[in-house]
């Protein structure tokens, strides 16, 4: 974990309250796909933590949805504003696992954080499907993305008002060697039952500190309590337990 300063390079809407945001800054503290980073806001008590969606050593670029007080401030950053960020927070996505023709799931703002994975993979050689779940069209965002890295791309929404009809787990391939999830925890509690190889997953969760230090955010895993802003937010498909 580190605390840098980010200056707002761009910050655009995507779609209905969804917000892309380019910053610039020392980001050589993040070292794997899925991490995330925490944001200080001013008036607001806690951080926010946000998964990363694309970085490299000298910028971050972060998507969000507007829930709150908090990503409401933050969509009204403008170019040159400064945040105080901590970054390189919890573990990342294992792509030592991926096999060939790796699957990856994302739902709503549960996509942002496999951009980068689908891009690492890529580049590694990997035959790389993602699907993407919305509820409506007006939900749609980073399908284009996500192409132009060479992914095959299917996307979902709910009411059929595009793409696929349906949840992503009715969209599944009949095969693939592995697969990487991020969303609600509804669906990947749905995307637990329905594929057929390991798999991991992301996790959100209400975050006090984001380092380990409340306690807040813990789990139940088969190998004990672990906390989702440090030991996760991901975990294997093997240790999950769900609460009923």
């Amino acid at each position: 974990m580190k605390k840098e300063k980010f200056v707002v390079v761009s910050n655009e809407s995507l779609c209905s309250n969804v917000y892309k945001m380019v910053l610039s800054g020392d980001a050589q503290g993040i070292t794997s796909c899925g991490q995330f980073v925490n944001i200080r806001l001013d008036g607001e008590y806690l951080r926010r933590p946000i998964s990363v969606c694309d970085y490299d050593k000298d910028s971050l670029t972060i998507i969000y949805k507007v829930v709150g007080s908090g990503t409401e401030i933050m969509s009204r950053a403008k170019a040159g504003d400064e945040f105080d960020i901590l970054i390189g927070l919890g573990n990342g996505y294992d792509i030592s696992e991926s096999g060939a023709t790796p699957l990856l799931i994302g739902g709503g703002v549960g996509v942002p954080p496999l951009y980068n994975l689908a891009k690492t993979l890529i580049k590694n050689g990997k035959k790389v499907t993602v699907i993407l779940g919305f509820n409506t069209a007006d939900e749609v965002f980073y399908e284009n993305e996500f192409k132009k890295l060479g992914a095959d791309v299917i996307v979902t929404t709910v009411d059929g008002s595009y793409g696929k009809k349906g949840f992503v787990t009715q969209a599944l391939p009949d095969s693939y060697s592995y697969f990487y999830t991020c969303g609600p925890e509804p669906m990947l509690k749905a995307v637990y039952k329905a594929t057929s190889t390991s798999g991991q997953f992301s996790f959100e969760k209400r975050m006090g500190c984001g380092f380990g230090a409340c306690m807040g955010c813990s789990c139940k895993t088969v190998t004990g309590y672990k906390r989702i802003c440090k030991e996760g937010p991901v975990l294997r498909k093997e240790e999950i337990l769900w609460e009923s």
